[in-house]
């Protein structure tokens, strides 16, 4: 035996090629997994592209009512920053808003500082808790309603005279008397317009469904949608993006941290918690929750495919009969392969306990107790030459030929303690 052989370490852990070979089927079936989520949830989602973007002519785009608009003379800018909305902005120009509940709270503030500066008409599309707090103070929503064909009920001449339109989603209370609610479902109005003051507006609509493009023809959305949009001879159309770099600033727009600083602290904090709450939710297209909950199916059923086997132990007769010899010469190989000396010496130590107890009187449950089984082996043998403590309970041999000399002293003691 060399010194490499007699040091090295002894290990049973699973080789890399072990746990791959374990492993690669498991990692298979998540991969198959995940490339169908994504599959799914791309198809899924493709009807949502360019959702409520004027330039796009996909169902949920909007460039129908723009094209309507520019043929009436209002003239369509579209931002995809803040910096460009506060610079578009003025009296004689309507600002919509198509996503406000993906700003962040400064972003929202300088928006409703410009806004309000401007004059002119602001339309927000959906606003939760937090966009309705800061973009247009007094209106809260409310549960959703299912959007559908509803009558105005109100004295909004643009509503009048669209009529019937496809509205409802979230619903609104507005508090200022001045307000003018339309389209209520439930008894809450899905469209509220609430006066700013020197000639402008702010208006709160519940559902975007009726400036899609395939919603306009619908009941009397084109009417209202040109109606509410082109009062004002410029419309700048504003759609929020993540990579907005004014998404990053933590400073308030002038003015805004006053007009914040006027709320009730408490109120405020639960409000940014349900706004939170809210635009989270509004940035998971309805295909990746959809999709998501499918994986988790396929992950419950595949754990239940792979578990099936698992229950009580069956004994089986086996095929052929196998000599004791041959099965220990092969457990011995197994051992030597893996430098398992520790476990052999076990072995042996622990088989030898069992034959010799019940030789010297002792029960099978005291076989393995040192303070048992020790006297009552010395009191067998008449010549003390043996250290029985080290060779029935002693450590592992650190070499092989050491694990070869203590199963030979095993074999003697048996031997002697049987003779006895």
């Amino acid at each position: 035996m060399t010194a490499a052989t007699t040091t090295s370490p002894t290990s049973t852990a699973p080789t890399p090629g072990q746990v791959w070979t374990r492993a690669r089927g498991l990692l298979a079936a998540v991969l198959i997994l995940v490339v169908a989520g994504i599959t799914f949830a791309v198809v899924r989602s493709g009807t949502n592209h360019g959702q409520l973007d004027p330039r796009s002519a996909d169902p949920k785009g909007s460039r129908a009512v723009a094209e309507l608009l520019k043929a009436r003379g209002v003239s369509v800018t579209v931002a995809t920053t803040l910096d460009e909305v506060t610079a578009a902005v003025g009296p004689d120009t309507t600002l919509l808003v198509a996503g406000p509940n993906v700003l962040t709270r400064s972003q929202q503030l300088r928006l409703d500082a410009a806004a309000s500066a401007s004059a002119g008409r602001t339309l927000l599309i959906a606003p939760g808790p937090g966009a309705a707090t800061r973009l247009a103070p007094g209106v809260r929503p409310e549960p959703h309603h299912p959007v559908s064909a509803l009558a105005p009920s109100c004295e909004l001449p643009a509503a009048r005279l669209a009529g019937t339109a496809d509205m409802g989603g979230t619903r609104y209370t507005a508090q200022a008397p001045d307000a003018v609610t339309c389209y209520p479902a439930g008894g809450l109005p899905s469209l509220v317009v609430v006066p700013t003051g020197e000639g402008g507006d702010t208006v709160v609509l519940g559902s975007p469904n009726l400036l899609h493009n395939e919603r306009l023809d619908k009941q009397g959305n084109a009417s209202l949608a040109l109606q509410l949009l082109g009062s004002r001879p410029h419309l700048v159309w504003y759609l929020p993006s993540l990579t907005d770099p004014s998404a990053g600033t933590e400073d308030d727009s002038p003015g805004g941290g006053n007009e914040d600083a006027s709320e009730d602290p408490s109120e405020d904090g639960a409000r940014d918690e349900a706004s939170d709450e809210s635009s989270f939710l509004d940035l998971v297209p309805s295909g990746w929750l959809w999709g998501t909950l499918q994986l988790g199916l396929a992950a419950l059923l595949a754990a239940v495919w792979r578990a099936r086997r698992l229950g009580p132990l069956v004994a089986e007769r086996l095929p052929v009969a196998v000599r004791a010899s041959e099965s220990a010469e092969g457990r011995a190989l197994l051992y030597r392969k893996a430098n398992a000396r520790d476990r052999a010496a076990e072995a042996l130590r622990a088989a030898t306990r069992t034959r010799v107890a019940p030789l010297a009187g002792v029960s099978a449950r005291d076989a393995h107790t040192p303070e048992v089984l020790l006297s009552a082996v010395a009191a067998r043998l008449t010549a003390q030459d043996h250290d029985l403590g080290t060779l029935l309970f002693g450590t592992a041999p650190s070499t092989d030929a050491a694990l070869v000399l203590l199963a030979d002293q095993l074999d003697a003691l048996e031997r002697e303690v049987r003779t006895s």
